[in-house]
């Protein structure tokens, strides 16, 4: 665990330099100029309360007189293509881009660099084409993470793996790259074990509910046999949890997630969600603002590893569950004891400590 937590810590000290850096260089070389934040859908929260304010947020500090054009697609490929050509009409000389569909993606890259404007891979890579830069978590690092902390648990527990039981497995979309490497290292993950998986699902859009109506049909199928569920992300976690429930399974055998959003926090304050992946969104989001503000000054932002071709800069956050909560996000004012412990979750934070 403290692994991860270091390296979190690192990651916001070189945002934090980056953007030091930024500040003093030639802002006036790129007074007035236009970059766009082009969001994928509405299915997370995260996108609308912190990716972009966070972006927002770190580009007035490096250009205040920068413009940001800001829209989401609400998981429609062809409204995104729609947005990602008036952005640039709009003046747009780098857009940073999570695609909806990473595929589809490609062709809006080439367009762009055809008329000189960066495009920022954000959140989701674009495997089949260079982008300027990426700017992510690492994906593959956040699936064997939750993984692997699901079957420690299990471990912990006792739980047997013999016999006909195992866990359920619930990806993201399957027309989005990052949860293909979500998948990827979900799979690595479970091999620290020797639990089984019953099913695997790529779950359309990421929706919640496409989430909830597989994993009822597989609870229909293979009942008690379930021992656990890996799901990509607490969106499709939470669905599988209202799944379990409207079955009427008590307890919820441990559930991942990932994006520690409010709701997913108070599942795993309630003990219906096993895991989370705490990953402030306005660290890569900062991360982004810092990348444009380079590639605006015709500068080569400074990359840390390659991905799919691109140069990258790649966090890998915290695994977050009851244990480790309250330091993760209470003391490092993620989210608030007020936000969090509200109604019937307010009995669960005081066993947690958490006032």
């Amino acid at each position: 665990m403290s692994r991860y937590m270091s390296r979190l810590t690192a990651a916001a000290l070189t945002v934090s330099g980056l953007a030091f850096g930024a500040t003093f260089a030639n802002a006036q070389d790129i007074a007035g100029s236009t970059v766009a934040f082009l969001m994928p859908d509405q299915g997370s929260t995260r996108y609308e309360e912190h990716d972009h304010p966070g972006f927002v947020a770190e580009m007035k500090k490096l250009c205040d007189s920068c413009k940001v054009l800001y829209l989401n697609a609400d998981a429609d490929v062809t409204k995104q293509q729609q947005q990602f050509n008036s952005v640039i009409t709009q003046g747009a000389k780098v857009v940073v881009l999570d695609p909806v569909d990473s595929a589809a993606a490609a062709s809006l890259v080439h367009n762009a660099q055809a008329q000189g404007v960066k495009v920022i891979a954000y959140d989701r890579p674009i495997p089949d084409t260079k982008a300027d830069f990426y700017v992510s978590f690492d994906n593959k690092a956040i699936g064997k993470a939750i993984a692997a902390s699901l079957v420690e648990h299990l471990k912990a527990k006792g739980v047997s793996s013999d016999g006909d039981v195992g866990v359920l497995q619930i990806n993201g979309s399957p027309t989005d790259a990052a949860a293909g490497l979500i998948k990827d290292g979900i799979h690595e993950g479970l091999k620290t074990g020797s639990y089984k998986t019953l099913a695997e699902f790529d779950t359309p859009n990421w929706a919640p509910s496409n989430a909830q109506q597989w994993a009822a049909g597989q609870i229909s199928r293979f009942g008690n046999k379930i021992v656990g569920v890996v799901a990509a992300n607490d969106g499709t976690g939470g669905g599988a949890i209202a799944a379990f429930k409207a079955a009427g399974v008590d307890p919820v055998p441990p559930v991942t997630g990932n994006d520690a959003t409010i709701a997913a926090l108070q599942l795993v304050i309630a003990g219906d969600q096993y895991n989370t992946i705490s990953k402030p969104s306005e660290i890569v989001a900062a991360a982004a603002a810092n990348v444009a503000v380079q590639l605006l000054k015709g500068e080569t932002p400074k990359a840390e590893t390659t991905l799919y071709d691109t140069p990258s800069q790649l966090f890998v956050p915290a695994v977050v569950t009851q244990e480790n909560l309250k330091a993760e996000i209470i003391d490092k004012k993620i989210q608030t004891a007020a936000q969090l412990c509200t109604d019937r979750y307010a009995e669960g934070c005081k066993k947690l400590g958490i006032e």
